[in-house]
């Protein structure tokens, strides 16, 4: 089963080299380098039937979009940016130094085997990411957001 999910806008990470994580809570650096791996963990809880496709989209991309007020994000709709990612269900893939994404070359998952993978990635309608393969010279853009009243 193949499904189109809007794309995970929000998902903060910190690549930072494993060296520097080491260490105790004041001294190694904060973050981790989650965000390639963040939609494919969310799906592993769809495969156990903890929470299905239609609350994945809802807590990943359309609460995000109103919670923030970003503006025409978040949503498959006429006049909205194209943010997409395309997931194989049923393809699965293990994280490991081949296909980690990270600068920083590392990842807590790192072995990790998951059910579902990312196939394609779409920003503002170009297809960025390619079974493996990104294009460089796709590049994003700054959001937009309603105004707070």
């Amino acid at each position: 089963m193949v499904v189109y999910f809007p794309r995970n806008n929000h998902t903060d990470h910190a690549p930072h080299l494993i060296s520097e994580k080491k260490g105790d809570y004041f001294s190694s650096k904060s973050g981790g380098s989650l965000v390639q791996h963040a939609l494919v963990m969310l799906l592993e809880l769809y495969h156990q039937d903890l929470i299905s496709l239609t609350q994945i989209v809802e807590k990943t991309s359309h609460n995000v979009a109103e919670a923030y007020r970003i503006k025409e994000r978040g949503y498959i709709r006429e006049g909205y940016y194209a943010d997409l990612v395309l997931i194989d269900l049923n393809l699965s893939t293990t994280v490991n130094a081949k296909n980690i994404l990270y600068k920083c070359g590392w990842s807590p998952v790192s072995g990790q085997t998951f059910h579902s993978t990312i196939t394609h990635t779409w920003v503002n309608g170009n297809l960025v990411f390619d079974n493996g393969h990104i294009d460089p010279r796709i590049k994003g853009m700054p959001l937009g957001f309603e105004k707070i009243r």
